[in-house]
């Protein structure tokens, strides 16, 4: 008995093949982000996860150290205990804040 794969059964095994081999990877950072937290104020130069103000487009868009309203992405329970030099409290913060005067 002889059998003919048409296209179609190979484009769908394969597309089946990538969902299957892309899962574990899409899980694992899931659990990643889960653990980790938005932490404002903490961020260098440049080095920001993404929002940095009006006019910025995201990542590495922060135009100063410590900007108020650029964040990072730190471990969850962390970001509150991480210096910020311009931070009311000297501490990052969950959410953006008005910086202090240095």
């Amino acid at each position: 008995m002889k059998k003919t794969i048409t296209s179609a059964s190979l484009a769908i095994a394969f597309g089946t093949a990538l969902v299957m081999a892309a899962s574990p990877v899409s899980a694992a950072e899931d659990s990643k982000m889960a653990s980790m937290e938005k932490c404002y104020g903490v961020a260098l130069k440049g080095k920001n996860d993404c929002k940095a103000g009006a006019g910025t487009s995201c990542a590495g868009t922060s135009v100063r150290d410590y900007q108020g309203n650029a964040w990072s992405m730190v471990p969850k329970g962390t970001c509150e205990q991480t210096e910020s030099g311009t931070s009311p409290t000297g501490f990052g913060q969950l959410n953006e804040f008005k910086e202090k005067n240095a």
